[in-house]
């Protein structure tokens, strides 16, 4: 085994506490994901309450609730929107430079998102491109919360005002050094701080054989997040009397509800965006 993964392993321990051997790769890999997510559920509940807080003051007021993610921890922009009960007031900040790497090689591949990270001033120039009102807050979402990319992200929205939220793992995050030239890392940024509970390279599973641990957890946590934070919100919305406007799902064939209420979430969606381009 190589040296990264030997010098992850103590990292793993918690996960493989109380495990039997006597099981499969798949089996192993469900009894990992199960008690990490229960470990978020009784650390971080609170984190999570604090972060919804924050988007319903936003949302309250007529402000908006960015996501942003890099790579892979773009997918938790998606899955706080659109998606199927998903609200008006969060928007997925998404480049495509930062995402669109699923050929790996040749056009598109991975190499061009990975260096661009690292960019420093890349970040500001994607806030750039908006009018930021009063009352905008901004979800990070970054495994590392190192790259330069990242903290760009969450500087500039501090100097533009807006509450950071950062969905981070504290494990890694302490056990790197900051990558931008100010010394920040995302943790020192962020109004509150969700802890994804990943170990450090996120992968959570050591198999024999493989030079590299494997099994990444952060995409479930991460989901585990949005979700718990984005129905925080929608409750504390209803309970100042305010009904958030939903996606609802539209797979409903010869149905006119979900029809006509897709078409309301376009509308309050679109409305809600105006003062970002004015």
């Amino acid at each position: 085994m190589r040296a990264y993964a030997l010098s992850t392993l103590a990292s793993l321990t918690y996960f493989n506490q109380g495990m039997t051997n006597k099981v499969s790769a798949a089996e192993n890999y469900f009894q990992i994901a199960t008690k990490l997510l229960q470990r978020f559920h009784e650390t971080q509940t609170a984190n999570v309450d604090r972060a919804a807080e924050i988007c319903a003051n936003a949302i309250a007021k007529k402000g908006l609730v960015f996501v942003f993610g890099s790579g892979h921890s773009r997918f938790m922009c998606d899955e706080m929107t659109p998606r199927q009960g998903g609200i008006v007031g969060f928007v997925a900040l998404v480049e495509l430079a930062f995402s669109n790497h699923s050929a790996i090689v040749g056009s598109n591949g991975l190499r061009v998102p990975l260096f661009l990270e690292k960019y420093v001033g890349l970040g500001e120039e994607i806030l750039k491109s908006f009018k930021f009102g009063p009352h905008d807050a901004i979800l990070l979402v970054s495994t590392s919360g190192i790259r330069p990319l990242i903290v760009d992200m969450a500087m500039g929205a501090r100097e533009r005002g807006m509450k950071v939220i950062g969905l981070v793992s504290r494990q890694h995050s302490d056990q790197s050094s900051a990558t931008h030239p100010s010394g920040n890392k995302l943790l020192d940024l962020a109004d509150v701080v969700i802890d994804n509970q990943c170990p450090p390279g996120d992968c959570a599973q050591v198999i024999d054989g493989l030079d590299w641990p494997t099994g990444p957890v952060s995409t479930l946590t991460g989901a585990m997040a949005v979700n718990m934070v984005r129905s925080s919100t929608a409750e504390k919305l209803i309970a100042r009397g305010i009904s958030p406007v939903v996606l609802p799902s539209h797979h409903f064939p010869g149905q006119q509800k979900p029809e006509d209420a897709l078409e309301t979430f376009y509308e309050e969606y679109r409305k809600s965006l105006a003062h970002l381009y004015i």
